[in-house]
């Protein structure tokens, strides 16, 4: 149980004897560090009810603390606010109690409980994942690893974007200008390859507009006539019509992609539980929205298109079937939710997807309450702002976007380089200095991104992410491999107890820390912002090397004070794993 747990229940006591005062919660926080104390009772809320001095009342309230609670040691009062010293006994027993367990501060799943469903990555599969799905896929699978740590199960979920007019392009991109060239063949991942063609066609199709303007042809006419656009639609209407050869090809294409996508996600170290796609849900949300037009949810116009009037709401009229029948995007995520949620016995559902999104998301949730789904009160839109590199920093395979494959590879080379200069890897064989570069580098890509709120734009600079000081992953990874050496030269100490000691500041402000670590993944779950589990393991961080700095660990005279730095040193270090472990991050045994 935490201090502000424990003393919850005495202060309540404290109001209602001293001055017949029922309370429902006190306001607890940590001591500021100018201060002497570990927390303080803020006493003014109570001033005005009790017509009290507020000096007055907190040196009452501290006095029957110190007298009743046997964890208060000591008490001073700064105008109204009350600072408690807690006994060291507190922290020794607090430590002794959690050393045993690895998962500290982690939730096991709760039985009997509906899941949670988060949907990320979501890509099309006419060209690869490129940096703003790496944003995308961390947050995505940090929110999952949260919330699964608070002991609410989740599933981890995607929407592939499968069918449509961009999938045709590279088809027919492919088709025309590919003499046959396979993965295998060019030696280029899946996705790459389709990106290759989808960038074919835009290449022909600007060429062929460009003829048609200089034939006499207005732009936005050469717009919808160039012919290699029209081949494109007529495949679309093919593939619709389950045309034998473009489904041959459609499901050969898909397959190279997706095996390329399943090589990223595996290199980022995300993962998902239920795949979906689009061509299998977007029939079900056309069905919906008929049913709803049936029942006047919705309205027909005169060209027979299909539409939900939200004025009402505050928001505009939303296109659902074109005047041809034909399905935009929201149908198939109509269809797409109406699903998941009778597929799987879930309570609620994130959807992780950038802020040009939030209008989208709106106009959704409002349709499906307006259908009757009462399900529709628990989706939420985890909106993030947009990552940006500085200009030149790295050139992308499109020309236009980064591709992730490229910034993991750049992150790897520049843990690398940074590496090599400041010599840390002596003693390394070839692998398993490879293997570190890429533990290194990924946890400098994946930490850059997510100590930031989501809603915030990222400007990320590959070489600043790789810096061993600072708020960064290296830092941190850093420290918990410096953690492992003092463990590995520890000998029998780890099997031994400690005795009561008398604690320098330095480690109780550790251990405090580690203290505040369950309700930290709390915040985080309810803020849906991975940015708290970070920072946090930054601030845990420098409080250790503030404690390592300053006290010796090893190489201390008293064997009992060995013991119990140690120990903590090992609680600190688990607790930096675990922390990592909700980011997505490794932490490496050695540096």
């Amino acid at each position: 149980m935490s201090i502000e747990q424990i003393l919850q229940d005495p202060i309540k006591k404290a109001f209602k004897e001293i001055y017949d005062l029922d309370i429902d919660k006190a306001e607890l926080q940590a001591t500021r560090k100018d201060f002497e104390g570990d927390v303080t009772l803020v006493v003014f809320p109570f001033v005005k009810q009790l017509r009290k001095n507020p000096k007055e009342l907190a040196e009452k309230i501290g006095e029957y603390l110190q007298k009743n609670v046997p964890e208060v040691a000591a008490y001073n009062v700064v105008g109204g606010f009350l600072n408690l010293v807690i006994d060291d006994s507190y922290y020794t027993d607090f430590l002794r109690k959690i050393y045993p367990d690895k998962n500290y501060g982690l939730t096991p799943a709760r039985d009997n409980e509906k899941a949670l469903m988060v949907e990320y990555s979501s890509p099309n599969t006419n060209k690869p994942l490129h940096l703003g799905h790496i944003r995308n896929n961390l947050l995505g699978h940090s929110i999952s690893e949260i919330y699964k740590a608070t002991g609410k199960p989740v599933i981890k979920t995607q929407i592939i974007n499968d069918r449509g007019i961009h999938i045709c392009k590279s088809m027919l991109a492919w088709q025309k200008f590919g003499n046959g060239e396979t993965p295998e063949s060019s030696g280029l991942k899946g996705d790459h390859l389709a990106g290759k063609y989808y960038v074919a066609f835009d290449k022909e199709y600007k060429k062929q507009m460009a003829d048609l303007i200089a034939g006499g042809m207005s732009e936005e006419e050469a717009k919808k006539q160039a012919p290699i656009l029209l081949e494109a639609q007529e495949m679309l209407r093919k593939w619709e019509a389950k045309d034998p050869e473009v489904m041959e090809l459609w499901h050969k294409m898909n397959g190279w992609v997706y095996k390329g996508f399943d090589e990223t996600y595996k290199n980022l170290g995300v993962s998902f539980d239920k795949n979906y796609y689009e061509s299998e849900t977007y029939l079900l949300g056309k069905q919906v929205v008929e049913e709803g037009l049936k029942k006047g949810i919705f309205f027909q116009k005169e060209d027979g298109s299909v539409w939900a009037d939200l004025s009402e709401e505050g928001l505009d009229e939303k296109l659902l079937l074109r005047a041809d029948g034909t399905s935009v995007y929201i149908t198939q995520d109509i269809g797409t939710a109406i699903k998941r949620f009778t597929d799987f016995d879930i309570d609620s559902h994130i959807y992780v997807v950038g802020n040009e999104q939030d209008y989208h998301f709106q106009v959704l949730f409002l349709i499906l309450k307006k259908l009757g789904y009462d399900w529709a009160d628990k989706l939420y839109h985890l909106s993030y702002g947009m990552v940006e590199l500085p200009h030149g920093k790295m050139k992308s395979r499109e020309g236009t976007v980064v591709d992730a494959d490229d910034l993991m590879e750049e992150m790897t080379n520049t843990a690398r380089e940074i590496s090599q200069e400041l010599g840390k890897l002596e003693g390394y064989n070839d692998k398993e200095k490879e293997r570190l570069y890429r533990i290194i580098g990924l946890g400098a890509l994946k930490y850059f991104i997510l100590k930031v709120d989501p809603k915030r734009t990222i400007l990320f600079d590959p070489k600043k992410s790789v810096d061993f000081q600072g708020n960064t992953g290296p830092f941190i990874q850093y420290a918990y491999a410096r953690i492992q050496s003092i463990l590995r030269k520890a000998g029998d100490l780890l099997q031994k107890d400690y005795k009561p000691l008398n604690l320098t500041g330095k480690e109780k402000e550790v251990i405090k820390q580690i203290a505040t670590f369950p309700q930290i993944i709390a915040v985080a779950a309810e803020q849906q912002n991975p940015g708290i589990i970070a920072n946090y393991t930054y601030d845990l961080v420098k409080a250790y090397n503030s404690f390592y700095q300053s006290v010796p660990i090893l190489a201390a005279e008293d064997e009992n004070e060995r013991i119990f730095r140690v120990k903590l040193s090992e609680k600190a270090g688990d607790t930096i794993q675990n922390a990592f472990k909700l980011l997505g991050i490794e932490v490496p045994e050695r540096m």
